[in-house]
């Protein structure tokens, strides 16, 4: 019973950061069952089959407060379901891990590029309130990518398609909504990947019911916060949370000594933290109460 609560509580977590920075609720969930020897495969599958539900509410939320580009999200859907199936039935046989390390130097870039673009250039208004203008050879890739990295790393959609539409310069709120919101066909796709190779016997369904509720409870909390927090404080909490997250998968596949990523950790959180007090000293008073 214990075991459950506290996956409740975790689904609560990882759903309030996933629906206010646009990522973590599977990398947060998967680790957690990782850490209770579930294997990878049924460690995704659980966590998916979890956000099929999550992330129809989150989506829900975030389409009530405004903050979803439906264009988007139709292009992204797709390739993003397609890549989160394949990527489901790559699972069974090679495992996720291997690729990690590559994918997160990737994000690391990413997260550093949006961090950058947040403190030194009027970001939140650089669209002047136009639809953002891709074609499908961006999206298809994009979605594919995101979606079969999603399946196979048990979390990957937010922080693969969140910093790669905000260097498009999209609003950061609508990035998130929109990225939240179509998550969800792609967590319905992994599933029935997952169901297909693994079959319904290996989830265990206690579980992923209690991670469900603690992201119900989550979701409009989370939608409403994206609403009324400032859009370069937002960036600034979405690029840190990128680069912290995939310094230690990097730091873990190189070995780094504890003594080493002690120092960088402190070195990269204590910018992060100045980069936040920045942004958020400089956007107050301009601050009206939405993040647009």
């Amino acid at each position: 019973m214990r075991r459950l609560v506290l996956l409740a509580l975790i689904g609560l977590a990882a759903q309030l950061v996933d629906g206010s920075l646009g990522m973590a609720y599977g990398v947060t969930s998967s680790s957690l069952l990782l850490l209770f020897g579930i294997a990878p495969a049924v460690a995704s599958a659980s966590v998916h089959m979890a956000e099929v539900v999550t992330t129809a509410a989150s989506g829900f939320s975030h389409l009530r407060f405004g903050n979803v580009d439906k264009h988007v999200v139709k292009k992204l859907i797709i390739p993003g379901s397609i890549g989160a199936f394949l990527g489901a039935v790559f699972l069974g046989s090679i495992p996720g891990d291997i690729v990690k390390p590559y994918v997160s130097f990737f994000l690391l870039c990413l997260g550093f590029y949006v961090i950058y673009r947040f403190l030194f250039s009027d970001f939140a208004g650089s669209n002047n309130g136009k639809p953002v203008k891709m074609t499908s050879k961006f999206f298809i890739p994009l979605g594919f990518i995101a979606g079969f990295f999603d399946s196979t790393g048990g979390g990957g959609w937010g922080p693969i398609a969140t910093p790669v539409l905000m260097s498009k310069k999209m609003e950061a709120r609508k990035v998130i909504g929109t990225v939240d919101t179509s998550e969800f066909a792609i967590a319905l796709s992994a599933t029935a990947g997952f169901l297909l190779t693994l079959g319904w016997s290996q989830l265990n369904w206690q579980w992923v019911i209690a991670l469900m509720i603690g992201g119900l409870i989550a979701a409009p909390i989370a939608a409403w916060l994206v609403k009324i927090i400032p859009s370069h404080f937002l960036g600034i909490l979405v690029g840190g949370m990128i680069i912290m997250t995939n310094t230690k998968t990097l730091m873990a596949a190189i070995h780094v000594p504890s003594a080493g990523s002690s120092a960088i950790y402190t070195i990269l959180g204590s910018l992060w933290l100045a980069g936040i007090i920045y942004v958020w000293k400089k956007s107050r008073p301009n601050h009206t109460g939405s993040a647009g």
